[in-house]
This record gives structure tokens, C-alpha cells and sequence, in this order.
């Protein structure tokens, strides 16, 4: 399962903003960087805050935190780097692989008979205001598919990525960030 999301900045009357609400500020105090753009020299800020504010969610509905997994933020990281290089915004990769291929192909999968993985991907991309690891988080539980991927009690695992560029391929005056994220589970 894979979800996709597109945020620009409201621009005018009746255009929506996925801007955080007070509530959203509140619970991104606690998790730094979390009002932070991306840059080149902060992907590491960004990709923990967004884990965070995920995280914070998940607990407030008794859910476990998503452990971070190195293979799966390789694979969102390169997901994002591709988008934005290939002038793209979607799910597959310029050579056309899956987000299960490329979980598949990464090594996370255990390779005994029998075991069983459970994949899925969020991908956006901000600009202005809600280029942020809130701005994106809060987008995510406004949509339904994203929400429930977020909130889905059997991932335990997840690797972040984001670039501090959205594809060229979408028309903004506005600097921006591309976001993806893995979640996996593993089991028997």
C-alpha cells in the first residue's frame, strides 16, 4: 500500500492550507526541528522530527513508536533524491520499481521460509509554511490513506527521507521539501 500527498500554501479564500493547528504546535514543541524547512545540512533534524511527531501520535493512541530502521530510511531517502532529480512526484521509481521491490531488494526482509513483511509508503511534498516536519506530519493525519498508514499498530519499523526541493515537475515559487516515508514489519 502506498499513499501520496501534495501540499502548496493556501492562496486565497476557500483554499485549503494544511498549516499545523494550535493542537499540531503544541505536541511539535516536544519534538526539535519539527518547525524546521529542510536544507542540505539538516536532513538529519528533519528526518528524526518527522519520526517524532509520528511517534507522539502513535502513542496518544496506545500504539507502539516506529523504531528506525537503516534500510528503510536508505529506501525513503532514495525515493525522495529520485523524485526530485527526475522531475517526478509519484510511488515508483524512474525505473519503474515498487516501494515493495525496493524494500524487497534492500536486505531488510528476512530471508528465513516463512517469514512474513508488511510494507507501506508515505510520500509528500510541501512548500512555504508547510514544508515542515509538522506541516507534513499534520497534512498526513488530514488524509485518510496517510493517517492510517501512520497509525497502523503492526508496523514497528521506519526509515525517513527528505530533500530540501520538490520536483520540478510541480509549478512553485515557493521552496519547499519533498518527505517519504517506509514502514515495515517483519514477522513470522
Amino acid at each position: 500500500m502506498a499513499a501520496l500527498l501534495v501540499l502548496l500554501p493556501a492562496l486565497g479564500p476557500g483554499v485549503s492550507s494544511a498549516a499545523a493547528s494550535p493542537r499540531a504546535s503544541a505536541s511539535a514543541s516536544a519534538c526539535p526541528g519539527a518547525n524546521t524547512t529542510p536544507s542540505a545540512g539538516n536532513a538529519v533534524l528533519i528526518d528524526t522530527a518527522t519520526l517524532c511527531l509520528m511517534n507522539q501520535l502513535r502513542a496518544a493512541r496506545g500504539l507502539r513508536p516506529l523504531r528506525v530502521n537503516g534500510a528503510l530510511a536508505r529506501i525513503a531517502s532514495g525515493q525522495v533524491s529520485d523524485m526530485v532529480r527526475g522531475h517526478y512526484f509519484a510511488d515508483q521509481s524512474l525505473t519503474g520499481q515498487s516501494p515493495m521491490a525496493r524494500v524487497v531488494a534492500s536486505g531488510y526482509v528476512a530471508h528465513s521460509a516463512g517469514a512474513r513483511l508488511r510494507t507501506a509508503q508515505n510520500i509528500g511534498f510541501g512548500t512555504g509554511p508547510n514544508a515542515t516536519p509538522a506541516g507534513i506530519v499534520t497534512a498526513w493525519m488530514q488524509s485518510p490513506p496517510h493517517r492510517r498508514i501512520m497509525l497502523t499498530a503492526a508496523y514497528r519499523d521506519a526509515g525517513v527521507g527528505a530533500v530540501a526541493a520538490v520536483p520540478s515537475a510541480i509549478p512553485s515559487r515557493w521552496l519547499g521539501g519533498t518527505y517519504a516515508v517506509e514502514f515495515g514489519a517483519r514477522g513470522r
